[in-house]
């Protein structure tokens, strides 16, 4: 049974190995973090990466009232998300006091007595105390190459729905195995520890003389910034133009809760669906509190291969304290279903 995981992506780039730079995977990589800041009391940190992991951190640094810059090469954070609303996310990210720097490369670190004090961009020098690596991760899956086992995307190991290698009697599960996603019908890499405890069970299941499948994912993830939640599912605009789909998009601005009752917040949710079959592709939702979970609906419909028009009359719950008589889910729906019939 291999299950090695994923390795922090740690570019070899000048001063990166210094003090004080820190890549985040583990609970003792956070541990180590966490340390760093209680004791060596810093008052500037950078991140470099607005993924997940980045977004995070950026989080837990304001909260901490370090002074928080972020590095992102692509013109928006969160590239899980369509860039449209990977700006909502960017703007939630400065409006709670985060520098972002947007489409600026990471190319080193400057460096003195062995220890951080600026991270270097293709565009400018920022000062830091502190440095956060979260550029993601890739699997970890050298011991499995050397040993003759099959790669598959982006070398993690090639499994079948029951978590077999293509080598008679060896296992693979968790990050550093490759999935199968029931949108695209593609083998992908998609490292959450959601996925990993799904596939662990499967592969346990098979190695203790049961039978067991995992039938594949779709990339479901949630996080936030703060008071904004963040989630998505499925695929996303780009994927869907790879694969050569034609599709619609359904993207409304909505409320949390019903409009008159207290706290109820702003959400913008954005639904992908097939044209000419109405097929649900993809979902995407920014919001407040109460906002993000909404996309196991979403996810859960997905995996049922509904279309858009079989969600308007989903039989959702309503009280004026967790969303309206339309929830916000119908309404993208219907969004989408009218972009269909051509009438948006």
């Amino acid at each position: 049974m291999i299950a090695t995981g994923a390795v922090p992506v740690c570019p070899a780039l000048p001063g990166s190995d210094a003090r004080g730079i820190y890549g985040l995977h583990s609970l003792d990589s956070g541990i180590r973090v966490r340390t760093a800041v209680d004791t060596e009391k810093p008052k500037k940190a950078v991140v470099i990466g607005g993924g997940y992991i980045g977004l995070e951190m950026a989080e837990a640094l304001i909260m901490r009232g370090l002074d928080v810059s972020l590095v992102e090469q692509a013109s928006q954070v969160m590239n899980t998300l369509d860039p449209d609303m990977g700006a909502l996310v960017s703007d939630a990210l400065m409006q709670v006091g985060v520098n972002l720097f947007r489409e600026e490369t990471f190319q080193g670190a400057e460096v003195s007595d062995g220890r951080v004090r600026a991270v270097v961009t293709n565009q400018r020098t920022i000062p830091a105390d502190i440095v956060i690596l979260g550029l993601g991760v890739r699997p970890n899956t050298e011991l499995a190459e050397r040993a003759g086992i099959a790669l598959g995307v982006r070398k993690a190991i090639k499994v079948n729905d029951r978590m077999q290698t293509q080598n008679p009697g060896v296992w693979a599960a968790g990050d550093c195995a490759e999935s199968f996603h029931l949108v695209s019908r593609r083998p992908v890499h998609i490292a959450l520890g959601t996925i990993a405890n799904k596939q662990g069970r499967v592969a346990g299941i098979n190695l203790g003389g049961g039978y067991a499948t995992f039938p594949g994912v779709l990339g479901t993830a949630v996080s936030k910034i703060c008071n904004v939640e963040v989630a998505r599912t499925g695929l996303q605009e780009k994927e869907i133009h790879a694969l050569g789909l034609e599709y619609v998009v359904g993207r409304i601005e909505s409320v949390t809760r019903a409009s008159y009752y207290p706290n109820s917040g702003k959400i913008t949710v954005k639904a992908l669906a097939e044209k000419g079959s109405g097929r649900l592709l993809g979902a995407q939702i920014v919001g407040v509190e109460g906002a993000a979970k909404r996309i196991d609906i979403f996810a859960t419909a997905l995996h049922a291969g509904f279309t858009v028009e079989d969600m308007i009359n989903l039989d959702l719950s309503y009280a004026p304290p967790y969303s309206s008589v339309w929830d916000p889910v119908h309404i993208a729906a219907r969004r989408a279903a009218a972009a269909l019939a051509g009438r948006s």
